[in-house]
């Protein structure tokens, strides 16, 4: 298991490379001037220009840009926006709005996806059946973008159950965009458990549970859900790092200061060094909670082993 984490490990390096290098390359290629965006409606003067571009390596190639990144980054530098402000700053700051945001999705699309599966599994073609199908295939037709103005006008403005922008409830105020944020992934994850469990449920450790005498609740709980998880875990370890990295339309329609916000705003600034830390990060988030699953394997089903 050592070596195989080591491994993985170290695979991680030239993906986060690639990325990184994807990312600025798509920066690198925007068009526009972001330093004389940068003055606004009071254009700056030649020599402050010039000044800036130089200290911000805006006239070196592609190549070079990169590869002066790439060594600050060795020492720790994810540089500096054209404000003057470490990326690291805004990252700090930033990053714990959309975990929180990102731990609430998941939790609902986790724990309501997985009831309805079960539901819909074990009484397959009954009513909870046919009402998850139906559901999860109209919220996964949906736009997230539609989803939540939808949201945030019928459950916000209109029945006032939620807050409908900003933090300042606290928890309370992830609650909303958090569904909206989990809703597609929780279809998927409803649909994944109940073809799962309808298929261990015709398998032949679970008739032999069943001649057992074994009551039915613990037919389901103890040995069919348990090996009808691993493709749901697959899908959620690979979520985490698709729901932090796409929270983008969301946090910009509930107005929440996170990292999707951030790169939303940086994108629109051409602030390069911005766009690419943040996604680097991600990429590593993704690559991370992907070894994470690949662990919980073994735990799910003794019979898989890593060497």
């Amino acid at each position: 298991m050592g070596r195989y984490i080591a491994r993985r490990l170290l695979l991680t390096v030239p993906v986060l490379i690639g990325a990184s290098f994807l990312i600025f390359a798509l920066v690198y290629a925007l068009p526009g001037d972001p330093i004389r965006a940068l003055g606004g409606d009071r254009p700056l003067t030649p020599a402050v220009v010039a000044q800036l571009r130089d200290e911000f390596n805006l006239d070196d190639p592609l190549v070079v840009q990169y590869a002066k990144y790439v060594g600050d980054l060795l020492q720790g530098d994810l540089g500096t926006d054209f404000r003057g402000r470490a990326v690291s700053d805004t990252i700090l700051q930033r990053l714990p709005v959309t975990v929180r945001l990102t731990v609430v999705a998941i939790a609902i699309e986790t724990v309501i996806g997985i009831i309805a599966g079960v539901l819909a599994g074990v009484r397959r073609n009954g009513f909870l059946d046919n009402l998850v199908l139906v559901s999860s295939t109209l919220v996964v037709s949906v736009p997230i973008l539609v989803l939540a103005f939808i949201a945030q006008f019928v459950l916000g403005l209109q029945f006032g159950w939620f807050p409908i922008a900003g933090i300042n409830k606290g928890w309370y105020s992830y609650l909303l965009p958090g569904l909206v944020l989990a809703s597609g992934s929780l279809a998927y994850v409803a649909r994944l458990t109940r073809t799962s469990i309808a298929e261990n449920l015709r398998a032949d450790y679970v008739r032999t549970a069943r001649a057992k005498g074994l009551p039915n609740r613990t037919v389901i709980v103890r040995h069919t859900l348990r090996n009808s998880l691993i493709p749901v875990i697959t899908f959620i370890g690979a979520d985490i790092g698709t729901l932090m990295g796409g929270a983008i339309v969301t946090e910009t329609v509930f107005n929440l200061p996170g990292i999707g916000r951030a790169v939303f705003d940086s994108v629109q600034t051409q602030e390069g060094a911005v766009v690419v830390g943040i996604v680097t990060l991600m990429v590593f988030f993704f690559v991370f909670f992907n070894l994470v699953v690949d662990v919980l394997y073994a735990v799910l089903d003794p019979r898989i082993r890593y060497d």
